[in-house]
């Protein structure tokens, strides 16, 4: 019996983790309490994030403020399991702080080995990897996206030879780090993908690339689209006024 391209037990034995990008919103009206209660409730949120730092593999914060007007930070956070996701989500929701948040935006996703150019790892770039490396870089840009159907009616060679000159380009912009995570029955998307660099006019012109290539055409939805500025926690949460 044939085995589906998607499956692979040797993809299987290797440990995998959970991607999720939690975006916050904060009611204006937490602007208006008391600096000490607003004060209080920051210092809440930080020690549960400080708390679970050694049991989360990756926890990244980035600040909006500014940038986009329906959401004012992001927690990017890779765990091993989903309940010390859910864990850190309970939590923050009884801070003080998290009782005067929305999340308008919250992604999950999943680490798996790319079945479009498996064996193969371009420094920074996607490959066949199933952990999570994030780097140090100023700025990440993340986005959930959906292919459509009839891509996946195409043969496998089919679909990796037009896959060809989309990873060629990304090569072409190494200071652009592609961070791409499965979120198939997870999640309402089928990827999330993430692209941290020091350098935003390189991002856009590395998608502006991208939109020639023959891959382009089947994509049904990649927005929204976060513009997200690397900040330590207690900067992310003064920010917000």
């Amino acid at each position: 019996m044939q085995k589906h391209p998607h499956a692979g037990e040797g993809a299987e034995k290797k440990p995998r983790q959970f991607v999720q990008y939690a975006f916050f919103k904060v009611d204006p009206a937490w602007r208006r309490l008391p600096s000490a209660e607003k004060d209080a409730g920051k210092r809440e949120f930080i020690a549960v994030c400080d708390d679970l730092s050694g049991r989360l593999a990756i926890h990244k914060t980035y600040s909006l403020t500014g940038v986009r007007g329906d959401t004012d930070f992001l927690l990017w956070s890779v765990s091993d399991t989903l309940e010390t996701l859910h864990e850190l989500g309970t939590r923050l929701n009884a801070t003080g702080l998290g009782k005067w948040l929305d999340s308008p935006y919250k992604y999950l996703a999943m680490t798996r080995e790319s079945i479009y150019i498996k064996g193969h790892e371009h420094e920074g770039q996607e490959g066949a990897r199933t952990r999570m490396s994030l780097h140090n870089n100023k700025y990440l840009f993340v986005y959930p996206f959906v292919k459509m159907r009839k891509w996946y009616a195409l043969p496998m060679e089919q679909r990796r030879k037009i896959m060809g000159p989309h990873f060629r380009i990304g090569h072409e912009f190494p200071s652009v780090s592609i961070h791409t995570a499965y979120s198939y029955g997870l999640d309402d998307q089928e990827f999330m993908l993430g692209f941290e660099t020091d350098h935003p006019q390189d991002f856009l012109d590395l998608v502006m690339s991208l939109r020639d290539t023959e891959a382009s055409a089947y994509t049904e939805r990649e927005t929204p689209i976060f513009t997200c500025i690397a900040m330590d926690l207690p900067r992310v949460l003064d920010a917000l006024g």
